[in-house]
């Protein structure tokens, strides 16, 4: 991952939680956690903000950190010899970098902010702390992604999207 570009912006786990709510795509990201697993949750994260066309996530990165999108959009790309192709749009409510998150792999494709991003960044080590101290979390936050990764799967055309 690249450094972000700032955690100026004023950030609450509950716009986080009210982005995924709203969120009824495909690849929503369903985690079922009481305000004060919330808050759990976010103690184990770290908020920050991307701007326009800054890289997120580099293809070949062995960097396995997970990002919950709260604001923003991020486009998924894969550089083959002719160049960049869009493969997918990840919105507000859902997750990117759940492959390379439970794989181990290097990421399969490149990520950008297609504008201003808010995102909440979960890194391994931070993940394993949290499954220690609270388990319960932990597991929840491991079925919703599991789920996002049944889903991508399941639609072909979004099967890059597994980052």
């Amino acid at each position: 991952m690249r450094p972000p570009i700032s955690t100026a912006s004023k950030f609450s786990i509950q716009d986080l939680v009210q982005a995924i709510a709203r969120n009824n795509g495909y690849d929503s990201v369903s985690v079922n956690l009481s305000p004060a697993q919330w808050d759990v949750l976010a103690a184990y994260m770290q908020p920050f903000t991307l701007a326009a066309g800054q890289v997120l996530i580099d293809q070949g990165s062995p960097d396995r950190t997970l990002y919950f999108v709260e604001a923003g959009a991020l486009s998924v790309h894969m550089e083959d010899e002719d160049g960049n192709m869009k493969l997918a749009l990840i919105n507000p409510g859902s997750v990117v970098g759940e492959g390379a998150f439970f794989s181990r792999l290097p990421r399969s494709a490149s990520v950008v902010a297609t504008g201003p991003c808010k995102l909440w960044s979960l890194t391994p080590i931070r993940f394993t702390e949290m499954a220690n101290r609270q388990p319960a979390v932990a597991l929840e936050v491991a079925m919703g992604l599991g789920a996002v990764i049944a889903k991508r799967l399941a639609n072909k055309p979004k099967r890059v999207a597994v980052t």
